[in-house]
């Protein structure tokens, strides 16, 4: 892969500004969720029932990430760039300024639009305009306030929703939008693709609405207002469009995501890992919150810093993921660690108004150390058997699946909570039987991570132009 030479101050600011976007979306992804039972209770909602404010931002970005590179390659990365920017800060004014919960998830998808190329776009910059020797360097940097967001975000969600009122959550990426927007126009490259590919519009459309309707028919379990019979025939309909994706991706040149990425076995089960795995820990950030406020009786403040031992195990446990994945092996530390993931979700079942916070915040923890060391394997292995020129579609497809396993994860929690919510059974009950069923469902993953062989991932190291999502 070529660079394109930049001069020594953008070089110096580029990825300050690629990490302030960054920064921007894992704050947002993180400080919402502590202030949910805060707007539930202004919009007149079931604290129970918000979960579309979540899902409707990660499906949107899983939907756009597909599209994203061509569209920098076909606009040119400045004016992409910029306007990503724009528009996530539009999408936070207009959430800000929402009178009700449809308006203001009508202005999360706004705010997803701008979310979803902000950090593939500014990837794509990093790996384009710097040579190789210096890529490792510039994607350490810019990935460090991925660190930051989960660790700061919970607890200043939960200070601006009890001294402030839940719109500065939005009404803070404002100036960090407009100095970033400012900036993107002064210092980001404006770099086109060599050639212009052509896009599988026919694919992407096939895709995304298998996407839409799976998510939409499990929101409708959780939001208990859908019919059955509407429910299958959504469910039925995605699997009709993915069948019919896969299928024409086979037999065309240039599909969205090549079947035969999957020929690689270790993708393969990197991919559903990822898809199954994620169910239990992609709700946690959904679901804990909300059970120490509404079920726990904590303020907000309280429950965004319980939050923080989570995200500070995952930090620690990063820089060991390395040794322990050469001591054990692909294979054997992904079922070990998705057995004892699953078993520490499902611990959080028992958790009552009796319950010690230090044995609370000891279980989260642990759970936040399992989950950082599950993502950092299972993304690697997906990728690490992948050939050179496999590599750039199998790493676009781990990223959709991540924003949609995430999001179905939301939509099946919301979907167990709103059925275990019956008026024989008490708010903390219905908590603790969806804690219980989705560390049960996460155990099964470790299913998936025994077709593992032993040799699987024993390629090597990931080139420093691929970078996994977390």
């Amino acid at each position: 892969m070529t660079s394109h030479p930049l001069d020594e101050r953008t070089a110096r600011i580029l990825p300050w500004l690629v990490a302030v976007a960054f920064f921007m979306q894992t704050l947002d992804g993180t400080i919402l969720n502590t202030a949910l039972p805060a707007m539930a209770a202004d919009l007149a909602e079931d604290p129970l029932r918000m979960q579309g404010v979540v899902i409707a931002y990660m499906l949107t970005v899983a939907l756009l990430i597909p599209a994203s590179g061509w569209i920098a390659d076909r606009f040119g990365t400045r004016r992409i760039f910029f306007s990503a920017i724009l528009l996530f800060s539009v999408g936070s004014l207009l959430c800000a300024l929402s009178l009700s919960l449809p308006q203001l998830i009508g202005a999360r998808i706004v705010q997803a639009l701008g979310g979803a190329l902000m950090m593939p776009v500014g990837r794509l910059v990093v790996l384009r305009a710097y040579p190789r020797s210096e890529l490792v360097r510039v994607m350490s940097l810019v990935t460090i306030p991925g660190l930051i967001g989960p660790l700061l975000g919970p607890t200043l969600g939960g200070w601006l929703v009890e001294y402030a009122s839940w719109h500065w959550i939005f009404l803070i990426n404002l100036p960090v939008g407009a100095l970033g927007a400012w900036f993107a126009l002064r210092f980001m490259p404006d770099l086109r693709g060599a050639q212009r590919s052509q896009f599988d519009t026919l694919g992407f459309l096939l895709f995304g609405a298998a996407m839409l309707q799976i998510t939409i028919a499990l929101e409708g379990l959780g939001d208990l207002g859908m019919p059955t019979a509407r429910v299958l025939l959504l469910l039925f309909g995605g699997a009709a469009c993915l069948a019919a994706y896969w299928l024409r991706a086979g037999r065309i040149e240039r599909p969205l995501f090549s079947p035969t990425l999957f020929n690689t076995r270790s993708f393969a089960v990197g991919i559903l890992g990822n898809l199954f795995g994620r169910l239990g820990s992609g709700a946690l950030p959904f679901l804990v919150p909300l059970l120490l406020q509404v079920a726990l009786g904590y303020s907000p403040a309280e429950a965004g810093m319980s939050m923080i031992p989570l995200a500070l195990a995952a930090m620690a446990i990063k820089p060991l993921a390395k040794g322990l994945i050469d001591r054990f092996g692909y294979r054997c530390l992904l079922v070990g660690n998705t057995l004892l993931l699953g078993a520490l979700i499902a611990s959080l079942g028992v958790t009552g108004e009796d319950t010690p916070l230090a044995l609370l915040l000891a279980q989260l923890a642990l759970i936040g150390a399992c989950n950082s060391l599950q993502f950092s394997a299972m993304n690697t292995i997906a990728l690490i058997d992948l050939q050179d020129q496999q590599t750039s579609s199998g790493n676009s497809l781990l990223a959709v699946v991540v924003q949609l396993a995430m999001g179905l994860g939301v939509a099946s929690a919301a979907a167990l909570l709103g059925g275990f919510s019956t008026p024989q059974r008490d708010v903390l009950g219905a908590f603790q039987l969806t804690f219980l069923c989705l560390g049960g469902l996460s155990m099964l993953a470790a299913a998936i991570f025994l077709q593992l062989g032993k040799r699987d991932g024993s390629s090597g190291h990931l080139p420093p132009r691929v970078q996994a999502p977390d």
